[in-house]
C-alpha cells in the first residue's frame, strides 16, 4: 500500500525516521526497513519519530522473545488457530475512524494451543487490518468478549502479553479496551490484572455490559450479539487477509466501512453514534441537564436549574432534613434592567453584603471598576472587618449542625442569578455546553479572539472568579469534550495559566465527566487545533494525580510548561476527606508558585500569577467548592477570619450555581476547621465532638 497524502513536514519525519531504524537494522544484518512499515510505526506514534524508533525496539524485542520473527501461514496449527474465531477484526469502525478488533474469550481454550500460535494469529490478522491508512491514523478499539466465558477459557499470562504487545510492541495505537459481560469469577483474576491495566493503560480500559457498549461503538459498527446490526462474517476477513498479505491492498475499501465523513450523518443516526477521545466515552450530541446525565459531581441528583437558566428552590424538610428541589415561580425578582443594557464593564463584581440580615439576602448587585484597574483592589474577596475567627467557625458549625447549615445553604440558593446568559443561550453557542442548565454569566465570561467569522469561536463555557485579593485568580470551567478541545487550550494559553485543576475523573459509575483532553501517557503528545500538548511525564499519589504538560503553540512557534494535577479521591456521591483534599489544595499552590519562577521576569501581574483554570464536568460543584476552600483559607491565614457564606454568595456571583450541592457547603466549613487543627490554631479542639454535630 502506497504511503501516500503524508504532508510534507510528516515526509520529513519519515526521512529521520527510517534512517534511524536502517542504520540500527544494518548493524543487525537486516535489510533496510520498508516504507510502508515506517509509516505504521510512525502513524502508531503520531510522527514522533523518537518514540516510533522505541516502539519499533519494543516490537523487534516482543517477537523475538515470543519467537514471531516468521509467520508462516500454511503452518497447520496457526491455520486451526485461525479458524476458530476466537479473534477476528470487524469490518465496521467507531465514530472516529478506529477499526474494531474482537477476541471471544469462550472459543479460547489454553490446552489445546499455545501463547505462541495465539499471539502468531493475532499479528498475523492485525497486520493484514493496519494495512489500511484510516485503522493506521485512527488506531483500534480491542474488545474482549466473556460472555458465556468460562474459567478454564482465562490465560492471565497470555492477557498480560496481549496487552503488553497493544499497547507498547506493536506498531497500531491502542484506542480501548472494553471486556464485555465479566462473570462473577472473573473479579478475583481482574483485580490482579488491573493493577497493570492501571499501569499499562489506565483510563482505556473498561467493563461494560453488552447495552453499554453502544457508548463506546456505533450500532451499525457492532455485531448482532451485542444488541448492533453488524453481521459478523469471519471466513470473509480470513479471506481478505489472505488477499492483503498476498499484496492485494484493494480488497480493504470493499471490506471496512468508512468513518471519515461520519460527522455527517442524519439526525436519526446521530443516536447511535458517539464521539470517543482517548480518554473514553463522550456523547456531544447530547445536551442533557445535569440531573438527566445524573453526572453528579458529588450527589448531585436532584433536577436543579430550570429552563430559564435560572436556580430551582430548595427547600428543607423539618422531618428527614432532606434537600429538595423546587420549580420556582416568581421570575419577576431577577434584575435585568442595567445588566441587559450592556453598558456594565466585563470587570463589574458584587458589592459587599451584610450576612446577619434573616430574610432571604436579595441578588448580589455589580459595582462599576474604576477606570485604572488595580490587581488588589478590584477583587471582591478582600480583607474586610466582620467574619468569624476559627473559633467561632466551630462554635458556629456546632450551634447550627449539619442541618441548620444545610438551611442556611438553602437561602444562598434562593438567590435569583446575578446576571444574564445571553451568549450561553446563542443557538451558535448551545453545542459548547457540556449540559444544557449550566450556563455562563455574560459579564464575567472568558471571551476567546473570534477566528475566521465563525460566531461561536469567542465562547467557551467558562467564567472568570475573583480570589483573595487577587482579580481573575481563577477561570471556573465545564470539563471540555473533544469538540472544545482546542477552545479549552486556546483559553490556557490566552490567560497564561501554568496551573489546571481538575476535581473529577473522567469516567465515573460508566458515565463520561470530562473528555480526555490532555496525553494520559508519559512521553506522548496530542494535537488540538493549533497546540501540541506533551504528556513530560507523571507523579502518582493516594489522592491525586501531577502531569507535567509542555503546550506548544504551533502558530507562534512558543512553549509553556503547563502542571495539570487531577484529584481521584472525590466519590461519585459524598464529600472527599477532607485531609487528603487540603494535601491537594496546597500541592496546587506550591505547583503554582513553582511555575511562577519560569514566568518571572516575564509575568508582571499579580503576584499569585496568572488565573488557575478549575474544573469538574459542570463547572459548578466541586470547582466552586475548591475556589471556596482556597480563598477562605487564604483570607485565614492573612486576617485569621473567614466569611464564608459571604465567600459562597460572591463566587456565585460570577460563575452561576457554584457551591451546587448542601453536602459541598457543609464540606467548605470541615475543611476549613481541619487545616486550622492541622496547623494548631485550634489545639485544644475535638475533632470528634465536631464531626458529632453532623448528626444533630
Amino acid at each position: 500500500m502506497a504511503a501516500s497524502n503524508l504532508s510534507a513536514e510528516e515526509e520529513k519525519i519519515l526521512n529521520t525516521f527510517s534512517e534511524k531504524v536502517n542504520a540500527y537494522r544494518q548493524n543487525e544484518q537486516q535489510p533496510p526497513f520498508p516504507r510502508n512499515t515506517a509509516v505504521k510505526f510512525l502513524m502508531a506514534r503520531k510522527f514522533d519519530y523518537r518514540r516510533a524508533v522505541e516502539l519499533y525496539r519494543s516490537h523487534e524485542e516482543m517477537r523475538t522473545k515470543e519467537e514471531l520473527q516468521d509467520i508462516d501461514f500454511s503452518d497447520p496449527n496457526l491455520q486451526k488457530e485461525l479458524t476458530t474465531g476466537k479473534f477476528t477484526v470487524l469490518s465496521g469502525r467507531d465514530s472516529h475512524g478506529a477499526g474494531i478488533a474482537l477476541f471471544t474469550a469462550k472459543y479460547h481454550s489454553p490446552t489445546d494451543t499455545t501463547h505462541q500460535v495465539v499471539l502468531k494469529a493475532l499479528v498475523y490478522l492485525l497486520d493484514a487490518a493496519l494495512e489500511s491508512r484510516e485503522t493506521q491514523r485512527h488506531g483500534i478499539v480491542f474488545i474482549y468478549d466473556m460472555s458465556e466465558s468460562k474459567y478454564s477459557n482465562f490465560d492471565y499470562d497470555l492477557s498480560i502479553k496481549i496487552l503488553n504487545m497493544l499497547k507498547g510492541a506493536y506498531p497500531a495505537r491502542l484506542k480501548k479496551v472494553l471486556i464485555v459481560t465479566a462473570p462473577l469469577w472473573f473479579k478475583a483474576p481482574f483485580k490482579i490484572l488491573r493493577l497493570f491495566v492501571r499501569e499499562k493503560l489506565r483510563d482505556r480500559v473498561y467493563t461494560v455490559n453488552k447495552d453499554q457498549l453502544l457508548q463506546h461503538i456505533p450500532r451499525d459498527s457492532l455485531p448482532q450479539k451485542f444488541g448492533g446490526n453488524l453481521s459478523v462474517n469471519h471466513r470473509l476477513w480470513l479471506q481478505v487477509c489472505a488477499q492483503i498479505h498476498q499484496s492485494n491492498f484493494e480488497v480493504l475499501d470493499s471490506y471496512f466501512v468508512s468513518r471519515k465523513q461520519s460527522v455527517s450523518h442524519s439526525s436519526s443516526e446521530n443516536s447511535d453514534f458517539v464521539h470517543v477521545n482517548d480518554g473514553g466515552l463522550e456523547s456531544e450530541d447530547s445536551k442533557d441537564t445535569v440531573s438527566e446525565k445524573q453526572s453528579n459531581e458529588e450527589g448531585e441528583k436532584d433536577d436543579l436549574i430550570d429552563i430559564n437558566g435560572r436556580e430551582k428552590e430548595v427547600n428543607v424538610e423539618k422531618e428527614g432534613w432532606r434537600s429538595k428541589s423546587k420549580r420556582r415561580h416568581d421570575s419577576g425578582n431577577i434584575q435585568n434592567s442595567s445588566r441587559n443594557s450592556g453598558k456594565e464593564s466585563p470587570e463589574s463584581h458584587p458589592m459587599d453584603i451584610n450576612m446577619d440580615g434573616m430574610p432571604p439576602p436579595n441578588p448580589c448587585k455589580k459595582r462599576p471598576t474604576s477606570q485604572v484597574s488595580n490587581i488588589w483592589e478590584d477583587s471582591i474577596h478582600m480583607a474586610e472587618e466582620g467574619g468569624m475567627t476559627v473559633a467561632e467557625l466551630v462554635a458556629h458549625y456546632k450551634q447550627k449542625g449539619k442541618k441548620g447549615l444545610y438551611e442556611e445553604y438553602s437561602e444562598i440558593r434562593r438567590e435569583a442569578p446575578a446576571d444574564t446568559f445571553i451568549a450561553s443561550k446563542a443557538k451558535h453557542n448551545l453545542p459548547k455546553n457540556r449540559y444544557s442548565d449550566v450556563l455562563c454569566y455574560d459579564q464575567t465570561r472568558v471571551t476567546l479572539p473570534q477566528t475566521e467569522d465563525d460566531p461561536s469561536s469567542d465562547y467557551i463555557n467558562a467564567n472568570y472568579v475573583d480570589g483573595y485579593m487577587q482579580k481573575r485568580a481563577y477561570i471556573s470551567t465545564q470539563g471540555p469534550f473533544s469538540k472544545t478541545f482546542g477552545d479549552f487550550w486556546r483559553m490556557v494559553w490566552m490567560s497564561q495559566c501554568v496551573t489546571i485543576v481538575m476535581t473529577t475523573k473522567t469516567m465515573e459509575k460508566g458515565r463520561v465527566k470530562c473528555g480526555q483532553y490532555w496525553p494520559l501517557d508519559e512521553d506522548t503528545e496530542e494535537r488540538m487545533d493549533e497546540f501540541i500538548v506533551t504528556n513530560r511525564g507523571m507523579e502518582h499519589n493516594r489522592d491525586y494525580t501531577i502531569t507535567s504538560l509542555t503546550l506548544h503553540n504551533t502558530l507562534t512557534g512558543q512553549a509553556r510548561q503547563v502542571k495539570h494535577l487531577q484529584f481521584t479521591s472525590w466519590p461519585d456521591y459524598g464529600i472527599p476527606p477532607a485531609e487528603g483534599f487540603l494535601d491537594f489544595l496546597l500541592r496546587v499552590r506550591a505547583c503554582q508558585a513553582d511555575s511562577m519562577r519560569l514566568l518571572e521576569p516575564a509575568w508582571n501581574g499579580h503576584p499569585n500569577g496568572p488565573p488557575m483554570v478549575v474544573h469538574c464536568s459542570a463547572g459548578i460543584g466541586r470547582t466552586g467548592t475548591f475556589i471556596c476552600t482556597d480563598i477562605s483559607l487564604h483570607r485565614l491565614v492573612h486576617i485569621n477570619t473567614i466569611n464564608i457564606r459571604e465567600t459562597v454568595r460572591k463566587i456565585r456571583s460570577q460563575r452561576a450555581f457554584s457551591i451546587q450541592m448542601p453536602d459541598q457547603y457543609v464540606f467548605c466549613h470541615l475543611a476549613i476547621i481541619g487545616f486550622a487543627i492541622k496547623h494548631e490554631m485550634l489545639p485544644d479542639t475535638d475533632w470528634v465532638s465536631i464531626n458529632g454535630s453532623e448528626s444533630d
